[in-house]
């Protein structure tokens, strides 16, 4: 070992091929949300292997797994994910869009090795603190539907991590960097409307169309854009468009709208205006509406003390090692791109486009300038209950858009095994500096206190929503 190696990196080596083996497992299964059955079970099996205490059916989801292993001290929780997109079935190492199957999902946004990755570095701090007898506990937690479930929110909401002191986490990425911890908080909520069927043509003035009233409330919903902060965003998809039959009046009809905003407080205003939206809409069609909150997350909040000790291990590590191997295949996705893809990554770090860069080759500054649009992440509803931290690790060409083709044909190529094996060692070397350094702790449990001083939680899901598990 070099003098300046982090004694952990070698725990993640050790340990290297066989999560490098589960996340192409996971690959090869891609399930969606709340169905990750076999996926799961693939991550309790390893937990098992590696000695874990295992809680399944975790918050009362059959998908939701934890591993823990250690006693007392400070509790650290890795959180890892596993599931898939529909629609995203596509061959690996092909540089041309090829689906697997017609109707198959893919891991779009590289999940397969964000669990396997957040396993291995919770190993690796277990198999560290068992050889040097330190007092400590680690867990891992395998969260489910993250695209779109909200899994993680439930599981706050459920208490899992009331006894944690702080969370750690990454997402693949086609750059280096510690998270911004930008994000918005959303809602999916499914509103459906009743009228009455009638014969379209023979007697159409008996009918109540439902889906009108779910077009008229599109209508509505597109008009209220403009009155909208820039950053707010709602998009929709219909559930139930009420059949094929044009000469039957509708007589139910669903629509699922997905509301986003910076913060929660935006997030209910604009929540309330969709559903007068709604009852407009229903008013004007003679028709019911009744509606469902799917899912909700809150928006990230930062925590700095954890943000800078990420940097500073980030930073001692180095970007990722690729070689002039791995950029081959980078370089055939590349010509599936257009320079606006490309460009978008930097603008998005706040530099200047290298176009000539297929894989990333430095570790981006902390202080970034933050520029873009934003998603959304149930890690935001975990980050408002302990102090968290998340990493950015290149695992895929540079430029590479998320939920694409492209990002699923990356998903097994030996450069994104390394992007995910590099963010296993960020993730456990920030966790072994937490376990060390009190003071790192305690810093960041005041500057989390001060966020929620200012700014209380409330859950975004209502009391009485339940996981929208496989089972129901």
């Amino acid at each position: 070992m070099q003098s300046n190696e982090n004694p952990i990196w070698p725990q993640v080596d050790a340990k290297r091929e066989a999560f490098v083996a589960l996340a192409d497992r996971v690959f090869d299964m891609p399930e969606i949300a709340y169905t990750e059955v076999r996926s799961c079970a693939e991550h309790t099996a390893m937990l098992k292997a590696e000695g874990f205490r295992i809680t399944e059916n975790a918050a009362g989801i059959p998908t939701a797994v934890v591993g823990e292993a250690g006693n007392g001290g400070p509790v650290i929780a890795i959180l890892g994910e596993y599931d898939a997109l529909p629609g995203l079935s596509q061959q690996p190492g092909l540089a041309e869009p090829k689906m697997i199957s017609d109707t198959g999902f893919g891991h779009g946004c590289g999940h397969n090795l964000l669990g396997s990755a957040a396993m291995l570095a919770a190993t690796a701090i277990k198999d560290w603190i068992e050889a040097e007898g330190i007092k400590a506990t680690i867990r891992y937690y395998g969260c489910p539907a993250e695209e779109g479930g909200a899994a993680k929110t439930y599981m706050v909401r459920e208490g899992l991590f009331e006894d944690v002191d702080l969370a750690i986490t990454w997402h693949p990425a086609s750059f280096n960097g510690v998270d911004d911890a930008h994000s918005l908080a959303n809602t999916r909520i499914d509103f459906t409307f009743t009228g009455k069927a009638a014969h379209a043509a023979g007697a159409p003035e008996l009918g109540r169309s439902a889906l009108d009233a779910v077009e008229l409330m599109n209508i509505g919903v597109n008009y209220m854009r403009e009155h909208m902060p820039d950053d707010a965003r709602v998009h929709y998809a219909y559930l139930d468009a009420g059949g094929i039959a044009p000469n039957v009046v509708q007589a139910k009809a669903t629509v699922r709208q997905l509301i986003r905003a910076r913060d929660l407080a935006g997030l209910s205003d604009l929540v309330e205006r969709v559903r007068k939206i709604a009852d407009g809409a229903a008013l004007m069609t003679g028709t019911k509406v009744e509606s469902r909150v799917f899912s909700a997350v809150s928006n990230l909040i930062g925590n700095r003390p954890l943000e800078e000790a990420m940097q500073a291990e980030f930073d001692a590590l180095g970007p990722v090692p690729f070689d002039e191997a791995d950029k081959i295949f980078a370089e055939q996705i590349r010509k599936t791109l257009t320079k606006e893809d490309i460009a978008d990554t930097f603008r998005r770090l706040d530099m200047k486009p290298d176009y000539d860069m297929p894989l990333c080759t430095f570790v981006a500054p902390l202080d970034r300038r933050f520029v873009g649009g934003m998603g959304s992440t149930d890690v935001g509803d975990v980050s408002w209950a302990v102090p968290t931290v998340q990493a950015r690790v290149a695992t895929c060409a540079m430029g590479t858009p998320f939920h694409t083709w492209q990002l699923t044909a990356q998903g097994k190529e030996p450069f994104a095994h390394k992007g995910m094996v590099h963010a296993a060692k960020v993730m456990a070397a920030t966790a072994r500096a937490a376990i060390l350094n009190d003071v790192l702790r305690a810093n960041a449990r005041k500057a989390h206190a001060e966020h929620l001083a200012e700014f209380p939680y409330a859950c975004p899901i209502p009391a009485d929503t339940r996981p929208p598990v496989a089972a129901e």
